[in-house]
């Protein structure tokens, strides 16, 4: 969907025609699902996380400012959602050790991500991507799965383009070495 569409339905929705949200809503509820989804883990948890999503853009519309596309300001409301969400749950995570992470080489990661659609070698990434924390998972699910740009993709986590890259690089090796067994129990 283009901006001056949304903009088009956001202004009817303002003007007190509401069902015209049903637009997106369908638009949008399965991109943001599928980041959700990445983040809390549970799809019963994401469901619902979704419906509040909708409803807080919805009873915010207004503020929306055009300052940014339509969809960075609505990934940014699901991404705080599913952050906050994660955040009231006491969930543990593994601990890597820094040396763990700064030893593995360039080259590797390249490797990694260059291999193709072996099945077992697909597995094993998606329990990797699993054991990452909730804003590393959305940065994944950004940068691979919903192929946002570097600059949306800072725009939706309020964070520069330079530390974006830094933090993709970085969970691009803790998913190597969650990977490759190389971790800390």
């Amino acid at each position: 969907m283009e901006q001056e569409d949304e903009i088009y339905y956001i202004t009817r929705i303002l003007d007190g025609e509401t069902e015209y949200f049903s637009v997106l809503l369908d638009r949008y509820s399965r991109p943001l699902y599928s980041l959700i989804v990445q983040i809390v883990g549970c799809p019963e948890d994401a469901e619902e996380l979704l419906q509040d999503v909708f409803l807080k853009a919805f009873r915010n519309l207004s503020g929306y400012k055009q300052e940014c596309r339509f969809s960075t300001w609505l990934y940014r409301i699901a991404y705080n959602t599913s952050i906050s969400a994660t955040r009231k749950r006491k969930q543990e995570f593994l601990y890597i050790e820094e040396s763990a992470i700064n030893n593995v080489p360039d080259e590797k990661i390249d490797e990694m991500i260059a291999l193709g659609g072996d099945e077992e070698q697909i597995e094993c990434l998606r329990k990797a991507i699993d054991q990452l924390e909730g804003e590393e998972k959305a940065l994944i699910t950004l940068f691979y799965y919903e192929e946002k740009s570097l600059e949306e993709i800072s725009e939706i986590l309020k964070i520069t383009v330079g530390n974006v890259k830094v933090r993709l690089y970085r969970t691009r090796k803790k998913i190597y070495v969650l990977m490759n067994g190389k971790i800390n129990r």
